[in-house]
């Protein structure tokens, strides 16, 4: 195992087993992501939505030979069960708990079969399930990375909050808009498709630790956005694009700026 590989045991994260005759028409329905050519092995993001387009739920769609996995916030786990038992109607598809443990490693691949690319950006590396690993970092560390790279995860989006736009799903992998229909579809097609995307999550810098989420980040007197989540030094903050450019930031009186990962503009 290289000395740079590091992995950690996600607890934040759970599994719903998916499986039946019609899992993969039913959550095609459902979902930004498409489902009839997900592979067993292969990872795709994806997101549940409300009707009107916000984010309800971020998930990884995991390939299996009979079905998929559905890894998602392990306390948000139960409602997303509970919001699939309702949309099941008549469908043949079989929902289950799985406590089967969710991994990560970054930095450099791990040593061993059945880690998955991460769908979103290779810098996010590796998703591993049931893996026999002993971990050398914690999840704080894989948080830590996540924000480096500078892409936004649930302590930003929240529950009902934000459209998966915002949130730079469709810079992540997270929607097909090839697809066909999906839930809250309509929205987010409409926002890709005339170019109204005024708002998106991005990585900000300061000196210092990191001011509370919510707290207004202006430019000059104009409010330019909030904070979202973050550490010392680096938060997420969900910005106006049109306020940010070329504008001296501050939080909390504190000067601020947007650190835009190469990821966003390549």
């Amino acid at each position: 195992m290289s000395e740079l590989s590091h992995r950690a045991n996600l607890a934040s994260r759970a599994l719903i087993a998916v499986a039946g005759a019609d899992w993969r028409g039913f959550l095609q329905g459902l979902l930004t992501q498409d489902v009839e050519t997900l592979a067993p092995g292969e990872a795709r993001f994806a997101a549940l939505l409300t009707p009107q387009g916000r984010l309800l739920y971020d998930l990884f769609l995991i390939g299996r030979e009979d079905g998929c996995w559905l890894d998602c916030q392990a306390g948000a786990r139960a409602a997303l069960l509970q919001r699939l038992t309702i949309y099941r109607l008549r469908a043949k598809v079989s929902l289950e708990l799985d406590t089967t443990p969710v991994f990560a490693a970054w930095d450099a691949p791990p040593a061993g079969n059945g880690w998955i690319a991460d769908p979103r950006l290779p810098e996010l590396g590796w998703r591993g399930y049931g893996l026999a690993e002993a971990p050398n970092a914690g999840e704080a560390d894989y948080e830590a990375h996540r924000l480096a790279v500078g892409a936004p995860g649930p302590a930003d989006w929240g529950e009902d909050a934000s459209y998966p736009l915002e949130a730079d799903f469709d810079l992540l992998n997270g929607v097909d808009f090839r697809k066909g229909c999906f839930v809250g579809q309509e929205t987010t097609s409409r926002m890709k498709r005339r170019g109204v995307i005024k708002s998106r999550m991005l990585p900000i810098s300061f000196e210092g630790a990191a001011p509370p989420a919510g707290a207004e980040i202006l430019a000059g007197t104009l409010r330019a956005g909030q904070v979202l989540s973050g550490g010392d030094g680096r938060a997420m903050a969900l910005l106006r694009l049109d306020r940010i450019e070329g504008a001296a930031l501050e939080v909390e009186g504190r000067p601020c700026r947007v650190e835009t990962p190469d990821w966003m503009t390549a």
